[in-house]
């Protein structure tokens, strides 16, 4: 075994599949087995792999310019360049980016630039954020903390009180409903109980609440109609930004141009990685409105800099891959793309798996999607310590389909946004070979409820 210690891996389990080269939506491992990469990698790869437009972009920025750091008045043109087209394309305010290299540690900015930004304009107090249970938003300190799953949380010891990082509901009303409650019923009292929190700590104490469009690591969850309706109009009435995390939903992952387009989110702060360079580089964009920057701009003179900034912040070669990646997008219409094929995938694992008896909801939008696994279909009875996830995750790749077991027992679907119909009906078809054969395993192990 190499010496290395490997993230989110059991380490009594490592090195059990060695990937070493990638063609479109499919991966190959160091035996010669083939595989479809149903979750993009780590729902990221959207233009798939061995893409020769952006290897060649990348290749030539680096020959032009392979570094340059960005601090003290540096800066080059692939991070101007990518800067004004991001601009022009969210719905955020006269908007300004910070590039940092990850998800995580783009949030980790957002978390330093709201404290950054109340104490700019005097209100030092101001500094809560309310997260999600189930919610994710990276493993660094700060947004480790944000992040609400069990694993991600356990011996850790989060510094949760020190970060003044408040919890609310999840919006999953599947698992999260009470008796015959109706998903209005639902959302109703999800609200209330945060507003009742919001009044509890006091609103002049809470900076912004940070929620993703629809969920990846958590389940992939789709909250309620209604929900994000009330949820903005709430957070408006008591001054809490909208801060949304678009790691995942951002560039066509939800069949429109942003995660918050689909859920009909108008936010103060964005946050992008994975499909910003199709993950063929490592960049991440921490997006404010143009009156957060100008407020903070006294404090950065005063000081002399403003005090943060990564050594790869904005690298070129990065730079370079995200706007060749973006003019992929807007070139091939892959955003339109994404919207027709996911809705024939949403269609589709409807018919096929709704009645399954191992499945009690399929849920999702445009190209994710995710299947939750139930002992019991009248009930929604779970399985414990993730059972059916981790039987069906290794029944997937033993049927030549890369998936992930997510929250436990759900099943999450992501391929690169370049998929055909074709290649979708030859995914399904491999995962319905496995859940099948999950369903006879699991009832042979007596965790099926007769």
């Amino acid at each position: 075994m190499a010496p290395v210690i490997y993230p989110t891996t059991n380490f009594t389990a490592t090195e059990q599949l060695c990937l070493e080269r990638g063609e479109g939506i499919y991966v190959f491992d160091s035996d010669g087995n083939k595989y479809i990469e149903g979750l993009a990698g780590l729902w990221c790869t959207s233009l798939g792999y061995s893409n020769t437009e952006v290897m060649d972009a990348i290749t030539e920025q680096l020959h032009k310019l392979p570094f340059s750091h960005t601090f003290g008045g540096k800066t080059h043109k692939p991070i101007m360049e990518l800067a004004e087209k991001l601009k022009a394309m969210v719905p955020v305010e006269d908007a300004y980016i910070f590039f940092g290299n990850s998800g995580s540690d783009a949030n980790d900015t957002h978390y330093k630039m709201l404290r950054y930004y109340f104490n700019a304009i005097g209100k030092p107090e101001k500094r809560k954020i309310i997260t999600r249970e189930r919610g994710y938003h990276g493993v660094t300190v700060a947004a480790g903390s944000l992040t609400s799953l069990p694993a991600n949380l356990a011996h850790f010891d989060a510094p949760l009180e020190a970060l003044s990082i408040l919890r609310a509901d999840s919006p999953h009303y599947y698992t999260a409903r009470q008796g015959n409650e109706t998903e209005a019923q639902f959302v109703e009292r999800i609200l209330k109980n945060l507003e009742d929190q919001i009044l509890a700590e006091d609103p002049d104490t809470i900076a912004a609440m940070i929620v993703e469009p629809i969920t990846g690591a958590s389940g992939v969850i789709v909250p309620p109609e209604g929900y994000y309706e009330g949820l903005q109009a709430l957070l408006r009435k008591y001054g809490i930004l909208v801060w949304a995390d678009e790691v995942i939903c951002g560039f066509g992952r939800t069949g429109a141009d942003f995660g918050c387009t689909t859920m009909g989110i108008k936010p103060d702060l964005m946050t992008f990685a994975k499909q910003l360079s199709s993950a063929y580089f490592p960049i991440s964009a921490s997006i404010i409105p143009g009156w957060m920057y100008e407020a903070m701009i006294n404090q950065t003179n005063e000081v002399g800099v403003f005090g943060h900034g990564y050594t790869y912040s904005g690298h070129p070669a990065a730079c370079a891959a995200a706007l060749k990646t973006l003019e992929i997008y807007e070139r091939d219409n892959l955003f339109e793309h994404a919207a027709d094929v996911g809705a024939y995938l949403q269609a589709q694992l409807r018919e096929i798996f709704t009645d399954h008896p191992l499945v009690g909801e399929v849920r999702g939008k445009g190209l994710i999607a995710a299947l939750e696994l139930v002992s019991n279909k009248t009930t929604g009875a779970s399985f414990d310590k993730g059972a059916a996830g981790a039987t069906a995750q290794k029944l997937c790749q033993d049927n030549g389909l890369i998936l992930r077991a997510v929250a436990g027992n759900a099943v999450a679907l992501c391929p690169p946004l370049i998929i055909t119909k074709a290649e979708v009906d030859e995914m399904l078809t491999r995962l319905k070979t496995a859940i099948d054969a999950s369903y006879d395993a699991l009832s042979d192990q007596g965790l099926i409820a007769s």
